[in-house]
């Protein structure tokens, strides 16, 4: 967890229980809430003005989703919808920046997560910038593995769909498929039961 759960509670967190594909916040809405992922995975996504969606980042069990937002005041620039059943933690603004103050650890924790969240997109932006699908790919399963304790070989579970790869990735589904085909066959990857472990 990223910041502990009872410490959270204490400073006025509630509870949510959300379905798969219900919006936690909508694109445009102003931030007035941390939000801490007791279980269940979340996409960030948005629709391009072609009507695509596009997914920017998938968030799971432990982490917070936009925190960075309640540091300035700007409005969301993505939805946060549940991608499987999920319960997440949710504290208000103005008492989550308040236990920050009061608790240095949870504030260091915060910034870390914040720094390394950072860095990781830029270096997923230098990634899918590349005119080399198989660089995309590759760079995009390093970025979700990056958030995972365990380096080991086919430790990460990509938790995304064939289609939810490709809109991240800005790839055709029929492009991604053969590419992580590709990928297995060079034991970069391995599918079994049509998951994809990197």
């Amino acid at each position: 967890m990223l910041v502990d759960t009872d410490l959270l509670l204490s400073f006025g967190g509630t509870s949510h229980n959300f379905n798969t594909n219900e919006t936690i916040f909508f694109e445009n809405e102003t931030p007035k809430y941390y939000y801490q992922i007791v279980s269940g995975n979340v996409k960030l996504n948005y629709t391009d003005e072609d009507g695509r969606e596009l997914i920017q980042s998938l968030l799971t069990d432990g982490e917070s989703v936009c925190e960075l937002l309640l540091f300035v005041d700007e409005k969301y620039p993505v939805n946060a919808v549940a991608i499987s059943e999920c319960t997440v933690i949710r504290v208000a603004k103005e008492e989550f920046l308040k236990m920050l103050k009061d608790h240095p650890k949870a504030s260091s924790d915060v910034q870390k997560y914040i720094s390394k969240t950072l860095y990781q997109k830029f270096i997923m932006m230098q990634n899918i910038a590349s005119p080399s699908a198989e660089k995309r790919i590759r760079g995009t399963l390093q970025y979700f593995k990056s958030f995972s304790d365990n380096e080991a070989a086919y430790s990460y579970e990509v938790k995304l769909t064939r289609k939810q790869f490709a809109c991240i990735t800005g790839l055709r589904t029929e492009t991604v498929i053969r590419y992580l085909k590709k990928l297995e066959k060079e034991e970069v990857v391995k599918i079994e039961k049509g998951k994809v472990f990197y």
